[in-house]
């Protein structure tokens, strides 16, 4: 079984698109798969070319070029489909305010008046600065129109080349024919480019020339193995911890019992010897375990995402628990005197009841996530869910079988040697009183920080940064970092009259909400139509009416002797005399002209709170006519992952609570016993809580995946001492935590190093997810060791609670004692004597 997984295993990669987890159905997910279907790839590969020289850089550009475009993939389709070079500049400065649209040119229409009627006011009509307003506090809304300007006349992209303003960097923009979802594809493109480069040689164009090839295309791919490394290196990580702290454990408590209490040379060489052989007892059929539930999510995924990459470490540090709890009983009834097989039937009627209950309880906690719709959660509960019964299976079945082999042969041997002694007399929980009283107290303080634990909403906090990927970005920064407009979200509409409509839908919202940046659309700066035509030339001529003012005509900077030429226009301009630059944004990936329409966030996006806002404005447009268009966007999508999270997550938390609820009362048949073993659980939840407040750890999109295995995990302590407690009987709180409470802490601490290996990932997401367990998983340990044992000596104190007492396994066999006889014989004369 184990080899058949393994090779679907190997199948397995992480893909980082998060538009991944949420369902296809989802119509912001059918907007953006249809989006990307019609205009192709958001990303691009962007050469920088940098020297003190323009000229040569312009050199360096013509030559690559060509040799760029030529370049082929495997099946002969080019790896690129156009590039991003030059621009007919005298066109746009013939027509460029022909393309500006009705709103742009009204606002500039208006500022050029305001802009008149200054200058007759101040009687200085030698020189104008149209591009430097007073900055007096009472102009303030002309700056803000200036703003708005600027950035209409930056999305005309008036420059013939794409460079820096001090022209030492020149940029190429080439776009993809492949998709940026192909990781082999992004790879073997960036690896010829860099070849090419390579064999350009810059240095003969000039001698400080740097090349680099940049561009988001490549992100993806940074992305996808930087997790993929951090994941194999916390795996590793985490596994060698668990696995040292087990076996020094299991070292500790063999060479004790040998030697009662007292380290002795011999002994301790000796153990040291075997605990390889413990590790790999404990460690074989896990991975086995892990193997299998690798190989269900090859097969029905295909691909892990950035949750579910993290269930190899997480299975490892929550299936070992259940090993360790089936082996220290195991080894205890050993020691005891018991054979292999007595002692295999005890552990499997007394532990092993206990361990399949806590396995099935953290399965069922995985399992509820299944139902949500949000991916993150559906396929981190199949695969977590799945892994767990694979490794109750493995520690149930393969471990005894390992076992019996390693005994048989004599690779282990776990018969009691010198003198042992597992009896405990019966003592009190020392100071249960006191203890209660501080833990209920920081119960207390948990309930009134509650109201102040925090989700985390700025995305950008949650991003991780990639140094090969930010280098290369900074080399074109200069270039692209100037526009204010990004995050732009598409509407695609079946008809040019739809653009129309749609455009004058979210211009009315524009107006009402500055979340809305600029509505944009070809057809409004391109009309087809005669009415939208003659509107357009009607808007240029008064344009021009007003640029004749001979206040603003004597202006000697040039400025509005640009805007004249720009406003030159008296008759449409045909689509096929347009420039490929001005069309290509509204083009898709055919050639075809689209129907769509572009909206422009104010400001970042990177903030959820906004994200959200934007999403409730654009994610949905309803025309006039009644129709319902929807917006696509990966910032939309990640919008509706935020909303969807925090809309199950609390459903999620309380279907994991019933359910283990249920399972708890299936295994002790009793309300009462069955809230006393969940008492630590719930104590915990609340400690971690107030340990997020205290310590500022936050709730984010990635961690909100820990809370219902917290629920699951951190019932198990209590399951376990509860039941060791009820079957040992009154007065034995002590002797349960030397063994069971042990085993506990042991359990407690590999899922803690389990979790904990994510601590060292670079990307901030999954170390979230790690610090959030780490949180839950030890508070919930501190509860079960502090807070559990001392309420069960209060109630047994208070005769609450009557665990029921079985004859101990130390205390001593009864002995059958044949009765005396008396035979009383009678002498003569004397008295009677016995015999």
């Amino acid at each position: 079984m184990t080899g058949l997984a393994l090779t679907q295993v190997v199948k397995l990669n992480v893909n980082a698109d998060l538009a991944q987890l949420l369902p296809e159905d989802y119509e912001s997910v059918r907007a953006l798969n249809r989006l990307k279907d019609t205009v192709g790839a958001e990303s691009t590969v962007d050469v920088a070319i940098r020297s003190p020289s323009f000229d040569a850089n312009k050199a360096f550009a013509e030559a690559i070029i060509p040799k760029a475009l030529a370049l082929r993939q495997g099946d002969g389709t080019p790896v690129f489909t156009r590039v991003d070079y030059r621009r007919d500049v005298s066109f746009i400065e013939r027509n460029a305010l022909y393309f500006a649209t009705n709103e742009e040119l009204d606002r500039l229409e208006s500022f050029l008046r305001q802009k008149s009627r200054e200058v007759r006011a101040a009687n200085d009509p030698l020189r104008v600065d149209l591009l430097r307003p007073e900055t007096d506090s009472s102009r303030r809304a002309q700056e803000e129109s200036l703003s708005r300007l600027r950035g209409d006349l930056e999305s005309l992209n008036l420059g013939e080349y794409l460079a820096s303003p001090d022209s030492t960097t020149l940029a190429i923009r080439l776009y993809p024919s492949g998709s940026q979802a192909d990781l082999g594809y992004v790879e073997d493109t960036y690896l010829a480019m860099d070849s090419l480069v390579i064999a350009m040689q810059a240095g003969r164009f000039h001698p400080e020339m740097v090349v680099t090839n940049a561009g988001r295309l490549l992100r993806q791919s940074v992305e996808v193995r930087a997790i993929t490394e951090d994941v194999s290196r916390s795996f590793g990580a985490g596994v060698f911890a668990v696995l040292l702290t087990v076996a020094l454990y299991f070292l500790y408590k063999t060479t004790q019992t040998r030697t009662g209490g007292r380290f002795v040379l011999r002994v301790l060489l000796s153990e040291i010897l075997r605990t390889p052989v413990t590790a790999l007892l404990l460690a074989t059929p896990l991975l086995m375990a892990l193997s299998w539930a690798g190989a269900v999510a090859a097969i029905t995924f295909g691909t892990l995402n950035l949750m579910t990459s993290t269930l190899g470490l997480v299975l490892f540090g929550l299936g070992i628990d259940y090993g360790i709890h089936f082996y220290a009983r195991y080894t205890e009834e050993r020691k005891a005197g018991r054979d292999a097989a007595d002692a295999a039937e005890e552990t499997f009627a007394s532990t092993g009841q206990a361990v399949a209950v806590s396995a099935m309880t953290t399965a069922s906690a995985l399992f509820v996530l299944m139902i949500a719709d949000f991916r993150g959660f559906s396929e981190f509960g199949l695969i977590g869910g799945i892994g767990i019964i694979f490794a109750l299976v493995a520690m149930l079945i393969v471990l005894p079988a390992l076992l019996s082999l390693a005994e048989r042969f004599r690779i282990l041997d776990l018969r009691i040697q010198g003198e042992a002694s597992t009896y405990e007399p019966d003592r009190r929980f020392p100071f249960s009183r006191t203890i209660l009283g501080v833990c209920l107290a920081i119960v207390a303080v948990a309930l009134l920080l509650l109201p102040r634990v925090r989700f985390e909403y700025d995305f950008s906090k949650l991003s991780p940064t990639y140094p090969e990927y930010d280098e290369r970005a900074e080399a074109v920064a200069p270039v692209f970092s100037g526009s204010s407009r990004s995050n732009p979200a598409y509407i695609l509409v079946d008809e040019a009259d739809d653009v129309r409509r749609v455009t004058e839908a979210l211009s009315d919202l524009a107006g009402r909400d500055s979340l809305i940046l600029a509505v944009e659309s070809l057809q409004e700066r391109l009309p087809t139509q005669p009415q939208g035509i003659g509107a357009k030339l009607e808007s240029l001529r008064e344009l021009r009416t007003v640029l004749d003012d001979p206040f603003l005509a004597a202006d000697t900077t040039g400025q509005v002797a640009r805007l004249r030429r720009a406003a030159s226009a008296t008759q449409g301009i045909p689509l096929d005399s347009v420039p490929d630059f001005l069309t290509r944004p509204f083009t898709s990936k055919t050639g075809e002209i689209g129907n769509f329409v572009v909206v422009f966030p104010s400001g970042s996006l990177s903030d959820g709170l906004r994200s959200l806002r934007f999403a409730e404005l654009v994610g949905e447009v309803r025309t006039e006519e009644g129709k319902t268009f929807y917006a696509a966007s990966t910032q939309l999508v990640a919008a509706d992952m935020l909303r969807l999270m925090q809309e199950e997550s609390p459903r999620m938390v309380g279907i994991t609570f019933l359910l283990v609820f249920l399972f708890v009362w299936l295994t002790f048949r009793s309300l009462k016993w069955s809230l006393v073993a969940m008492a630590p659980l719930a104590v915990g939840i609340l400690w971690m809580l107030g340990t997020m407040v205290i310590s500022g750890v936050t709730l984010t999109f990635y961690n909100l995946v820990v809370l219902p295995t917290v629920l699951g995990i951190g019932n198990d302590g209590g399951v376990h001492i509860a039941h060791r407690y009820r079957e040992e009987g009154k007065g034995s709180i002590r002797r349960v935590l030397r063994s069971t409470g042990e085993h506990v802490t042991m359990g407690a601490l590999t899922n803690l190093i389990g979790f904990g290996g994510l601590l060292l990932s670079s990307h901030p997401g999954l170390r979230s997810i790690g610090l959030l367990a780490v949180v839950g998983i030890g508070a919930t340990m501190a509860a079960t060791l502090v807070f559990f044992p001392a309420l069960l000596q209060v109630l047994e104190d208070l005769r609450w609670l009557e665990p029921r007492r079985r004859r101990r396994r130390y205390e001593l066999p009864e002995f059958k004692v044949r009765r005396p006889t008396f035979k009383l014989r009678w002498r003569p004369g004397g008295q009677p004597e016995a015999e």
